[in-house]
């Protein structure tokens, strides 16, 4: 009833699991997992995956709330019976507080091993509290709402923004679809939206290597844009109002691949453009109004319009799917809007996107607003 996935072909291609190439003039490090297991009840035997790759004697596992916590007992449970010390602690956000409180647990415990379960904020604080202490990381996501489950990329607030911080590589990925497909339909397209920004996200990025001479790798790109497409192509099985679980395996692997692209890249360029960008404003002027994938489905329309590519296209995707294509729908106004757009570039100025150094003109992001439909 399940199946292992592994990276031997792409392993092989780069010679070892931990590789130093020398894209241009840089040192350029690729980290990877050494496994996946994607599969349907795969997290009743986590313990036999975990310690294949660790073998550990004391773990730490970072999860969420409600279900999510439900989820973290079942992988301590079976860690128990195969004679691991396993501690379980919750998490309310993402924040560096939260981190640091991690750390403070792992270091009283002498946790040898880091387990993330839950979604895109329990995941983030276990691979970057892992990455402040030099132990491994294990993610096993309960939600495919976001492409962190395989990066060695984490998202933390820090006085009030979203900042992409360099963290763990998980050592293994426990991706259970079954578990997976029982996460709200909204979970489940945002992660949906979220791939769909590797379109802007990946023109960005050869911006950035035209005007800037920024390092840009062709393999992660086309890895990137692949996870992207991969998702308009199954498109229509994600807008039946019951999402199949094949529909839940086809995104689950597609946000891996978007991991790994950005493992390849060393960075997160492959999978975070002016879409991001946009994203995170929204953040900012509303308080984190929406799930990261659904803004940043929007910012996508944006910045697919002014790359001058087929925008109206994903727009009808998206709606089909039932993601939000309008701000009305992500409870942001027509004022709040015209103010993230204005400061969009400035989330990351070191990162060169169409956005521009200089950002738009409020005349300018009426204009988009009005063009595109948004409210």
């Amino acid at each position: 009833m399940y199946s292992i996935f592994l990276i031997e072909k792409l392993n092989k291609f780069l010679c070892a699991q931990k590789i130093l190439v020398f894209p241009l003039s840089n040192l350029h490090e690729i980290s990877l997992p050494k496994k996946f297991v994607i599969g349907v009840d795969v997290i009743e035997k986590a313990s036999e995956y975990i310690l294949a790759v660790i073998p550990c004697s004391k773990a730490l596992i970072v999860t969420g709330s409600g279900d999510t916590l439900k989820y973290a007992r079942i992988v301590s449970d079976d860690l128990r019976e195969a004679g691991v010390e396993t501690w379980i602690i919750s998490v309310k956000s993402s924040t560096m507080e939260e981190v640091d409180r991690v750390v403070k647990v792992a270091q009283e415990t002498g946790a040898e091993a880091f387990i993330g379960v839950g979604g895109g904020k329990a995941i983030d604080v276990a691979k970057y509290a892992s990455h402040m202490v030099e132990k491994p990381f294990v993610s096993v996501p309960t939600a495919p709402s976001h492409d962190g489950i395989a990066s060695p990329f984490a998202s933390i607030k820090n006085s009030g923004r979203v900042t992409s911080v360099k963290a763990s590589t998980p050592v293994l990925v426990i991706a259970d679809v079954s578990v997976m497909a029982k996460a709200p339909r909204r979970n489940i397209i945002a992660g949906c939206g979220d791939l769909i920004g590797k379109f802007s996200a990946v023109l960005d990025w050869r911006l950035a290597h035209r005007l800037k001479g920024e390092y840009y790798g062709d393999y992660a790109a086309s890895l990137s844009l692949l996870s992207a497409k991969h998702i308009v192509k199954y498109s229509e099985m994600f807008s039946a109002r019951q999402i199949p679980l094949e529909a839940v395996r086809v995104l689950v692997e597609a946000l891996i691949s978007s991991g790994i692209a950005m493992a390849i890249a060393g960075s997160t360029r492959p999978a975070s453009g002016s879409e991001h960008l946009i994203a995170h404003a929204i953040d900012v002027v509303a308080n984190f109004p929406a799930l990261h994938g659904e803004e940043v489905g929007i910012g996508s329309l944006i910045a697919l319009y002014l790359h001058g590519k087929n925008w109206r296209s994903i727009r009808r995707i998206l709606s089909e799917m039932g993601a939000p294509t309008k701000i009305s729908q992500i409870n942001v106004s027509r004022e709040q809007m015209v103010k993230a757009l204005t400061i969009a570039h400035t989330i990351r100025p070191e990162r060169y996107t169409i956005l521009g150094e200089k950002g738009f003109s409020e005349e300018a992001a009426e204009r988009i607003i009005d063009v595109l439909e948004l409210d």
